[in-house]
Order: C-alpha cells, then structure tokens, then sequence
C-alpha cells in the first residue's frame, strides 16, 4: 500500500432542497486501500459514493482523486469503474461483449478488446463462460462480470456499491474472499459501501462509519472495536451487538453499581467521582457465566439460542443481557447465572452525548 492520496474529500457537503444529506466530510484514501463505508439506511454512504463516482454532485468542499478536483469533472472522465448491487450488466451481449463495452465505445481494436478481456476472464475466473448470456450465469458468476468489466478499464478505483446484498449467505462469504483477493493482486484502490459491519470488519484495511451525514469514526477494523469513541460506533461494531446499561459509580470508585443486576468492575484511569451515573457497554464475548456466589450482574435465563459451534444466552428483564458462549450449554429459562467481565473490557460513555469516556 502507497502513502499516495488516490482520494480526497475536504469539508464536503451535499444538499437535496432542505435535507443535508453530507455534513463536511473530512476523508483520506490511500492508493492501494480498501475502504468500507458502512451505516444505517439514510447514514449518507451511498451519496458520498455516487459522489466520488460523479452521479452527484456535492454542494460544497473539493473533492480530489489522484490529486485532481474533480467537483465538475463528468462521470466518464474521472477514471473509476462503479460495480452495482443490481450487476448492472447488457442482457443481449454474452460475457465478452459485456467486458469489452467500454473498449469497443473507445474503438479499441477488436483483438485489443479481447485479449484484454480473455485476460480479466482468468483473473475472475470466467475462461469457460466468454459465450454465454447473462440468463446463463449465477448470481456469483453476473457478479463477477461485473467486476470484469470494471477491472478491465484499470481505473484510478474500484467503487462497491453493496455489491452482494443479492446473493445467498454462503456465496456472500465466498465472493468477499474474491473481491478481497483481486483487490490485493491488483493493487487497486478501493471503496465499498455495505450495511454489513462482518462484511466490512473481514474485507477493509479501513473502515469509514457514518451516521447522518457525519462520520462518526474511522480508522482500522480492530481499532473501532476495541476502542469504539461513541455508544452508537459500540454498538454498531461488532455481532452480536454490544450491551449497554446505566451505572452508577459507587463510593469506592472502584465498581458501577447497575440496578437490578449487580456490579462490574471500573476500568482504570478514569477519573469519575462516587454517584456518577454513566453508560457501560458490555460485548457479549466478553461477559462469562461464572460459578457460584460473587461479585458480578445476577439475572435469570430467558432464553438459549443454540447455533452449534456457539450458544447466546439471554437474561430476563430491562434491560436483558446477551451472552456469547463458545460450544455448548446446558442453561435453560429461569436458571439463574452470575455474570463477569474484566475491568479492561468494560465500555463507559457519557450518557447525555454518547461520547467515550476515557482514552
């Protein structure tokens, strides 16, 4: 990966009539980076990347790609290839007609044209299907036409727009591998938009989390995991979703007392005083069901979702708790359990903002 700038956004704004759609975005691309946008529905990602590709223009801010502005520059002269949720592919061309469109519309030459396109068949895995229709082709296989037809341009960057919400659960796992992969053997610079945080946290080497308009953090998947800065990136990051319960600080400023449930510990190097109250966040992973009498949150089984390799056990009450448990259990409703979690993996936010407490 490049220190190279491929992308640039600078106080970016984007305006349909009232709604204010981007809030001064502020976002670096490396060359060679793969990018994940990821939010709610009406979070702004989908608009800032029809932004970059040009299918709309921001109201405010520069935009730069490859150190170029590219605030007026149309679609087709900005060099990046955008592959759609819908696969957007000819119906009437076969898969080679579809990969060579943008050459032919160049007057590329006809043996040009499929060379490269014979080529980009064997880094997507395409070589016995050149001939046939896209009424002939998987989900999986239109998809990768798609970004054959993409790569064959060699844009400047690759735009996803949640590119596999079409298809099946197991071939979603095995088309972020591929997309992964050629993003890593060619070297491209790449940005994707996803609702999927698992997508997003398994495919970017950055991950872009917006939240009306704003981006709420970004940085490394495992960064925003483990150091979430607002209650809403917490609880976004991360499946299951993280646990959030009000606490109060206790005289000895040591625990957070949590109504109803118990106690856990307060992580170190955080100044609050006796009587605070606050928002810890627990990660179902991180919560263990322990043995006997102690310290820790006491509640009762609700119920027990069994997934084979692992369990979530869910305690009655408000709020009620998840908890991830490798393998196995034997719980079952009404049992109670004992809960605890060590201080480091404790989460604080400030109630009335959501903003991190602590470093």
């Amino acid at each position: 990966m490049s220190d190279e700038l491929q992308i640039e956004l600078i106080d970016v704004d984007k305006h349909y009539g009232a709604f204010h759609a981007l809030k001064a975005v502020n976002l670096s691309i490396r060359k060679g980076q793969f990018v994940a946008l990821v939010g709610p529905s009406g979070c702004g990602k989908s608009t800032l990347l029809r932004s970059l590709a040009g299918l709309e223009t921001i109201t405010a801010g520069t935009l730069k790609i490859a150190g170029e502005v590219m605030n007026a520059v149309p679609p087709r002269k900005r060099d990046v290839a955008m592959v759609f949720q819908s696969y957007a592919l000819y119906p009437h061309m076969r898969v080679i007609d579809n990969l060579t469109y943008s050459m032919r519309l160049k007057r590329a030459p006809r043996s040009q044209s499929e060379a490269a396109a014979k080529e980009v068949a064997a880094t997507t895995g395409l070589e016995k299907l050149l001939d046939r229709y896209p009424r002939e082709l998987s989900g999986g296989q239109r998809q990768r036409v798609a970004m054959g037809r993409a790569i064959i341009r060699h844009p400047k960057a690759f735009l996803f727009d949640e590119p596999l919400s079409n298809l099946d659960a197991a071939l979603r796992v095995h088309m972020r591998k591929e997309i992964r992969s050629l993003h890593d053997r060619l070297g491209a610079t790449s940005v994707y938009v996803t609702h999927d945080q698992i997508e997003a946290m398994t495919m970017a080497d950055h991950i872009v989390v917006m939240r009306d308009g704003v981006i709420e953090q970004q940085g490394a998947p495992l960064e925003l995991y483990d150091r979430p800065s607002t209650r809403f990136v917490g609880g976004f990051i991360g499946s299951p979703a993280m646990n959030f319960v009000e606490a109060v600080v206790a005289e000895d400023r040591r625990t957070l007392v949590i109504e109803d449930l118990g106690s856990v510990p307060l992580p170190g190097g955080i100044m609050l005083g006796a009587g605070e109250t606050v928002t810890a966040g627990l990660r179902p992973e991180h919560l263990e069901i322990s043995a006997g009498d102690g310290p820790g949150l006491h509640a009762k089984v609700d119920f027990v979702e069994f997934t084979g390799a692992a369990s979530f056990v869910i305690t009655r009450g408000a709020p009620g708790l998840t908890v991830f448990n490798v393998g196995r259990t034997t719980l079952r409703p009404d049992e109670a359990v004992r809960l605890t979690i060590a201080a480091e993996n404790v989460h604080l936010f400030d109630r009335e903002t959501g903003r991190r407490l602590g470093a």
